[in-house]
């Protein structure tokens, strides 16, 4: 087990109450200022490996998204997150966010359990709950990685908008061009992003690469 603490203190104690424990390694650090190569060289041990953690709520987005980019992925993550991060996570087509669709790009994703605040001490102001990620091997879908997120980054940009507008704002192209790629991609023009499933921002991403082209 490699635990990762980034409190100086707390480190020195954690070393000093499992040190008779030669399977345990305490990495001092912040977890998101590391690749998760070097955090497992640090703790001397190699892929494939698997996250298991207690999420600061603050930065659990970006943990997430630490581990799913990184250069080294897990098989699975196990973490317990904010009840309204945990339920942006496992959303389906219709309450689906940017969270949603970058998690789920990555793996499939299920609810594992709800906690209440009286199951901490003391108990905190929100909900929590504990959400699995099975991770793929590679992405899931088969569109260049950089162009598909550049694609849900705009269509989220104005989630509230009809998502041509929102891509044609957030790509900087006129509408008549999103329409354009739009239909090429059987996505109707009226819809709103939370609707899209991965399908169907993987085929936005290819019509508008093969826009790119012509």
């Amino acid at each position: 087990m490699v635990a990762v603490e980034v409190d100086r203190d707390l480190v020195a104690v954690l070393r000093e109450r499992f040190a008779p424990h030669p399977g345990v390694a305490i990495v001092g650090a912040d977890v998101l200022a590391l690749s998760p190569s070097e955090l497992l060289r640090r703790g001397g041990v190699r892929a494939p490996y698997v996250v298991v953690a207690n999420l600061p709520y603050n930065i659990a987005a970006a943990v997430l998204r630490h581990f799913l980019e990184g250069d080294v992925r897990p098989r699975r993550m196990v973490v317990m997150v904010q009840r309204e991060v945990a339920d942006a996570i496992v959303a389906a087509p219709g309450k689906m966010g940017l969270l949603s669709v970058a998690t789920q790009v990555y793996g499939e994703t299920r609810m594992v359990m709800r906690v209440a605040p009286g199951a901490f001490s003391p108990p905190p102001a929100v909900q929590s709950a504990v959400v699995r990620i099975d991770v793929a091997p590679s992405p899931r879908v088969d569109v260049p990685i950089d162009a598909f997120f550049r694609i849900v980054r705009a269509g989220f940009g104005n989630p509230r908008k009809q998502l041509r507008n929102s891509l044609s704002f957030g790509l900087h192209v006129k509408q008549a061009v999103i329409d354009d790629v739009m239909r090429r991609a059987v996505v109707d023009e009226t819809l709103r992003p939370q609707v899209l499933s991965l399908d169907d921002w993987a085929a936005l991403t290819r019509a508008w690469v093969e826009a790119a082209r012509r």
